[in-house]
């Protein structure tokens, strides 16, 4: 509503969206944002024209909270450089749609979302405790407005089993289209011609350079080489846009494709991509999203 309201005046306000469980930009999983040049069609959604996706490879948060972290203070960071170059889309800003999970660690990440991207407003929908705690945390920020809103009358909780089935839908969505409109391209490729790998894991540092009865603990935003192997069956995987692993992290993603089959006695992965060709790069990134038509 917010953007479709600044796209009638005229603006091109940016939709940042760090709401990895259900994906309102592209596939779950993701961090993106995208300008907004006219009001959002309900049933069509945001246009895709010109994302920039980030891919964290979870729907969960806890599963890798300092890579969540690292992600949305690259995604600002790239957000900055493009408003540098581009005083009207500045001037719009930007609407910031956040995940539902405020306790614990999930307001931790809230409010390192704020932080990152320099928000000055914070709208607060149905949420009487989270206002509370963001007024206690920001009372001493004069410039920092925090406005509590009520929720539209007939406004229920979507269940657990809904987010996973719109999650499924999204996907599909994502490869077929919102009407199967769309006809993704089924292809194979060797097991040489692609390097799988996953954020976090491995240990940080050996024992010997611990200090003593310390442990090594796994590092959260290393790249680890994944072998590929039957493990990889029905995941979706992000290409890369790194020219190197070791930028895999902070690297936005070109698209995704979806893991059909495996032979491993011929070395062949088979995939379904959106469009035909060869993929833009052979740096593809695995995490624990699974999809199965």
């Amino acid at each position: 509503m917010l953007l479709g309201w600044a796209a009638r005046q005229g603006w091109k306000p940016t939709f940042v969206d760090l709401d990895i469980g259900q994906g309102s930009i592209t596939i779950p999983g993701t961090l993106a944002a995208s300008p907004i040049e006219m009001p959002i069609d309900p049933i069509e959604g945001i246009p895709l024209e010109l994302p920039l996706v980030y891919f964290y490879g979870h729907t969960n948060p806890s599963a890798n909270t300092d890579s969540y972290k690292a992600l949305v203070k690259e995604l600002a960071r790239m957000l900055d450089v493009q408003f540098a170059a581009n005083p009207d889309a500045r001037a719009a800003g930007m609407v910031i749609n956040t995940m539902g999970w405020v306790e614990g660690v999930g307001f931790e990440l809230l409010l390192h979302g704020i932080e990152s991207f320099n928000a000055d407003v914070i709208l607060v929908l149905g949420q009487e405790k989270l206002y509370s705690m963001l007024r206690d945390k920001f009372k001493s920020n004069p410039g920092m407005d925090i406005v509590k809103l009520h929720k539209s009358g007939g406004v229920v909780a979507r269940s657990s089993k809904f987010r996973q089935r719109m999650r499924n839908v999204k996907t599909r969505e994502y490869f077929y289209g919102l009407s199967n409109d769309l006809a993704p391209h089924a292809a194979s490729i060797s097991f040489n011609d692609v390097q799988v790998f996953r954020i976090g894991g491995g240990p940080q540092a050996p024992r010997s350079a611990l200090p003593i009865g310390a442990e090594p603990t796994a590092d959260p935003t290393r790249i680890v080489p994944v072998t590929i192997s039957h493990d990889l069956l029905h995941s979706v995987l992000a290409v890369s846009y790194a020219s190197e692993p070791d930028q895999l992290l902070i690297s936005n993603v070109a698209g995704f494709i979806y893991v059909t089959e495996i032979d491993v006695a011929r070395k062949r992965l088979s995939y379904v991509a959106p469009c035909p060709g060869p993929l833009p790069n052979n740096l593809l990134v695995a995490g624990s999203l699974l999809w199965v038509e």
